[in-house]
């Protein structure tokens, strides 16, 4: 239960969305929600039935190069091929951001109440993480497809930011890398085009990540209100910086070797693609505009987003 001193602090506290919500109050419901729509993907899956002959491994439309001159010279088989590696690379991103964020919810509660519900849900969805980075890795490999690890100065980028990060930071960055591929795995799942095994993957993350979306922005808007002014300061910077790693690395340019492509071609034609520029900023849209609400899209951090292609 919330302390008194902690309702007392919290009366009245309120940003440009409204008044804040209890902070225990919050992390019971979204407990109660995990107890009733949690799922095991292990058992859940049926991961011995074999691919269906001519079904996509992601949406056309959310291929990297879909709607370009390079798409349009491309054969059906190879614009199917790219999709099966793009669905590789971004489950090998996905992993990479998980384990990210795990380090980063277990450093927010090492000084919390242990028995306090936030805690509590905080270590559920760091169970939850757990069995999404499993799931992704199995259905890379049933994919027959490669790892797609992010760049070694990315994956240094990220050590520091593990060790440094602000907790408004920390949240702000879970975000970043939740929501845009949220909205792509909501128009999959439904997707009767799509592998049944990977609409059966995107199904179970959104499901879940609805709850880590809720929470992430409940302790964030907290945070922007109650942070010292340097730590909301440098939460708007380091959002922007790690908006513009993100756009960088969502697609590995491997992946254009890997179905006999020029890499330099294909990274610039999806560079000056309106279709691609349009589908970031849609998918981060809802993103943008919360951040936007709570004060994060200042100054030079806004300018990093926009940079980073991710605000319209």
């Amino acid at each position: 239960m919330t302390t008194m001193t902690e309702a007392v602090a919290l009366e009245g506290l309120r940003d440009a969305l409204g008044l804040l919500k209890d902070r225990e109050q919050v992390a019971e419901r979204l407990l109660e929600s995990s107890a009733k729509h949690s799922f095991d993907p292990d058992k859940e899956l049926d991961w011995e039935a074999p691919a269906e002959e001519g079904k996509w491994f992601w949406p056309p439309e959310l291929v990297s190069l879909y709607d370009t001159p390079l798409w349009r010279r491309m054969s059906e088989e190879q614009r199917m091929d790219l999709a099966r590696h793009e669905a590789a690379s971004l489950a090998s991103l996905g992993i990479w951001f998980e384990i990210i964020l795990m380090q980063l919810l277990v450093r927010h509660i090492y000084d919390k109440s242990l028995t306090s519900s936030h805690v509590r849900y905080a270590l559920t969805e760091i169970a939850d993480e757990c069995r999404h980075s499993m799931m992704f890795a199995r259905m890379i490999k049933k994919a027959g497809a490669p790892t797609y690890p992010v760049t070694k100065v990315n994956h240094n980028l990220a050590r520091v930011l593990k060790t440094v990060s602000t907790t408004p930071g920390s949240f702000a960055c879970t975000l970043l890398g939740e929501e845009i591929l949220d909205w792509m795995q909501r128009l999959t799942f439904p997707d009767e085009r799509v592998q049944p095994l990977v609409r059966g993957v995107t199904r179970i993350h959104v499901v879940e990540e609805a709850r880590h979306v809720r929470y992430a922005r409940e302790e964030l808007r907290r945070q922007m209100v109650t942070a010292p002014r340097w730590e909301r300061e440098l939460t708007r910077l380091s959002s922007g910086e790690a908006a513009r790693v993100f756009s960088l690395a969502f697609v590995n340019p491997k992946v254009y070797d890997d179905v006999g492509l020029d890499r330099r071609e294909a990274l610039a034609q999806v560079k000056a693609s309106g279709h691609r520029r349009e589908v970031m900023q849609t998918g981060a849209k809802r993103l943008t505009d919360f951040l936007d609400d709570i004060g994060v899209l200042r100054g030079a951090g806004r300018r990093l987003w926009r940079s980073s292609g991710l605000l319209a």
